[in-house]
């Protein structure tokens, strides 16, 4: 049976440094090279998630912005994209325009991704994730709030410093049955809060079923740290959270591993890498 390993990126794989150990690349890359099936599903997207994993050699499809996107890594092309339809942009910016919040807005203009915001409405959260940005050039500031909301967009992000300025969006938002909203708050200091808004079908869980018919896997054995690894580990067949893992994230794995200061991750696959092949 083809058996495809599939981890999540930030506080699973990645170690508190925001970075691939030496141990856990060297690692990684050699049970690939064996033949065991390895991605990843990250809420990152792809440009930013090349940068935490320079040096790991990933062929299989990668799941990005929280499945919202599928991309080769070695490409960049696109596999699949959800998108968000003229309703649903209309609605996110009219609550967002309600309670005066300026939102990062993930799109495609001219077939290129780009990264809007509102110059001059900067929380600190949104600041302090611009300046990780510095010279990425997907980054696109605007001069008004309806400039924001162009092009064909896929994703939508809010961060703030508090959860009580998100909580009332999202409740607004979950009440449409055709979105999905995320709120989670940062696992890196200075630990603001995300709100993340998608099209009511994006999951990690519904991106790798895509992944699953393009390379005909059939079993999927996965691991995280995350409330949004919930959906991917209830489609695994073997679920493994981290220590440092959320409760609920635990309560659903088969098992809890070492942290990810540990190289648990890769740890856990060369001492059972006979079941992987």
């Amino acid at each position: 049976m083809n058996t495809m390993v599939i981890s999540d990126l930030d506080g699973t794989l990645l170690n508190s440094g925001v970075r691939l150990s030496e141990f856990t690349v060297n690692a990684l890359n050699s049970l690939m090279s064996r033949g065991v099936n390895f991605t990843y599903a990250t809420a990152r997207s792809l440009n930013s998630a090349r940068k935490v994993t320079k040096g790991l050699k990933v062929s299989l499809p990668v799941i990005t912005y929280n499945g919202a996107c599928i991309k080769s890594p070695e490409t960049g092309e696109i596999i699949e994209i959800q998108g968000l339809d003229g309703r649903q942009v209309d609605l996110i910016r009219e609550t967002l325009d309600r309670f005066g919040i300026s939102p990062l807005i993930y799109t495609y203009l001219d077939g290129e991704e780009k990264v809007l915001w509102q110059r001059g409405t900067e929380s600190a959260g949104l600041q302090s994730y611009l300046d990780s940005r510095e010279g990425d050039g997907r980054m696109l500031p605007v001069d008004s709030f309806d400039d924001l909301f162009c092009g064909e967009i896929f994703y939508v992000t809010c961060i703030e410093d508090t959860d009580e300025l998100l909580s009332p969006i999202r409740a607004d938002l979950t009440s449409e049955d055709s979105l999905s909203c995320m709120l989670q708050k940062d696992i890196y200091p200075p630990s603001h809060y995300w709100l993340e808004i998608m099209d009511y079908r994006v999951s990690k869980a519904h991106a790798l079923d895509t992944i699953k018919k393009l390379t005909g896997m059939e079993r999927i054995i996965s691991f995280g740290d995350s409330i949004n690894d919930v959906p991917l580990f209830e489609v695994s067949d073997e679920c493994y959270a981290v220590a440092n893992a959320v409760e609920p994230l635990k309560r659903v794995a088969d098992d809890v591993i070492g942290c990810n200061d540990e190289d648990s991750v890769a740890k856990w696959l060369i001492e059972n890498f006979n079941r992987l092949v």
